[in-house]
Formats: C-alpha cells, structure tokens, sequence
C-alpha cells in the first residue's frame, strides 16, 4: 500500500504524520500554525518529515479546523442568499442578516407548497436582476426556497441562472438538508457558500505542496462525522468540514485507547469540543 500523510491544521499546532500500511507511525512532525496562511505551517510541518519517504505516500489525508473557525468567529467571503418564497419571520429566523448583512438577502417570489406543487411562479427577471447586481460584489450565491426538499426545481434553475450570468460557485439548499425547516436550511447554504472560497485556495494550496514534493496521491478531506471525502467533493460541500479537527481527534482518541465508550475532549488553539462515544 505504500505510506499514508496524515496533517492536521489546528488553531495553534499543524502536525504531519507518515504512517505505514500496519497503521504504525513511521515519522511525525509538528510547525505552528499560520493562521494568515494555512499552508505556510503545512508546509514546514511536512518538510520536517523525512524526504526519502515522501514519495512513497499514496493517501493524503487533511483535516482543519478552517471550516470550523470560519464558523465560530464570523468569517468567510462574501456571499448573496437569494430567498425564494421567504416571508419575513423565515429571515430573521434564519439568522441571515446577522450572518451576512441584510442587504446581502433578496427574497425572491417562487417557491412550493408542502406536496411540492408550484406554490408562485418563479420571478426570472428578479433573479437575473439580482445576480447581475452582486455578481461582481460576492464570492458565491447562496439559493434556498420554500419546500425545496419536496420539489427543488426553482432552485435549480436559479442555479442554472447563476451559473449562465456570473460563473461563480452556487450552493443550494436541497443538496445539504433534508428536513423540512427553512430558516435553518438557508442559513446551511449560505455558510457552505461562505466556506468555498477558503477551502478552494487551501485545497489547491495543498495540492501544490504536494506535487512540489513528488508525492503523487489522492488529497482526502477529513469530515465532520470522521469519514474521508475527496477534495472536489470537498469543494462543493465545505459545510460537511465542518468540525473536521474534533472528529479526526474522536477518531484517534478511541483507536488509541482502544474504548468503545468515552467521553472525548479535543481543546485546541480556537474551541474545545466535547464528543461522546
């Protein structure tokens, strides 16, 4: 199987682990984190690896606490939520105008009623309206309708509107939630929109460290229920990073101890966060 790279971005320490296909630590590194610039750290924690065994890794695995920061302390690019079929209890339900700034929603008429039927037409010339106003202004669009779960056809073709007026990336609600709450739903939308920029550059950043060092393997995105993804479906979900450092501690907290049942405490640079298992 050849060697696994293991690199963990916390908010104080970035460790790198090689690991062999007996799951045994061949060699381990720990730099600073360089909260500026993420890669920084990643690189100065895996050139203190040994060089010999970098070219023999053939997984790549990354968590961050990214996602997670961005979340805790406000950050992430600028985005526009495009609103279709809100009122406005559902708005300040949601926490948007908090989140991004009220001028940043525009609530769309469209959206469906609770059997999926078209509830009101969908209103293109708003919507084309309204991409062309903030297309130069955000990073990504944020799409979220009324009962999107039981029929997403408006906010697949918002989507479809977006993509054809700005070409910049688009996240919509029916493809994070499946519950029926609106309000939350389009707060999960506009957070993962606010993320892809972040995790695009890092994601990218890393790919780079990585080819400059020989080593020619797949780029896994730890996630925030400790599964692996890969890093294009990284990109189109952020969101699903999202505590990706606490799970990969939960993980390795349980491998190490060897218990089926703990109570795990992972206090890093940023949050503690508490799981139990």
């Amino acid at each position: 199987m050849g060697l696994m790279l293991g690199i963990d971005t916390g908010g104080t320490f970035t460790d790198a682990v090689l690991v062999d296909e007996r799951r045994e630590i061949v060699a381990a590194a720990k730099q600073l984190t360089t909260r500026y610039d993420l890669t920084v750290g990643i690189t100065a924690a895996i050139d203190s690896l040994p060089a010999e065994h970098l070219p023999g890794v053939r997984l790549v695995s990354l968590s961050t606490t990214l996602t997670t920061n961005s979340v805790v302390e406000g950050k992430g690019s600028p985005v526009c939520a495009l609103l279709i079929g809100y009122d406005e209890r559902q708005v300040r339900a949601s926490g948007l105008a908090d989140l991004l700034g009220p001028e940043s929603i525009v609530m769309l008429d469209g959206g469906h009623d609770a059997a999926g039927g078209e509830a009101v037409a969908l209103d293109e010339a708003t919507v084309r309206a309204a991409i062309l106003n903030w297309r130069d202004k955000v990073s990504a669009f944020a799409i979220s309708a009324s009962f999107s779960v039981r029929n997403p056809g408006h906010e697949i073709r918002v989507r479809e509107l977006v993509c054809e007026l700005s070409r910049k990336p688009v996240t919509c609600g029916h493809e994070l939630a499946s519950s029926l709450g609106a309000p939350r739903r389009a707060a999960t939308a506009a957070l993962n929109a606010r993320m892809i920029a972040h995790v695009q550059r890092l994601i990218e950043s890393v790919e780079t460290i990585l080819a400059a060092r020989s080593i020619d393997a797949p780029l896994m995105i730890v996630k925030g229920d400790g599964s692996l993804v890969n890093a294009e479906s990284a990109l189109q979900r952020p969101v699903g990073t999202v505590l990706s450092g606490p799970a990969a501690s939960v993980l390795g907290a349980c491998a190490l101890s060897g218990l089926g049942d703990a109570i795990v405490a992972d206090m890093g640079g940023t949050t503690t966060d508490i799981a139990v298992v």
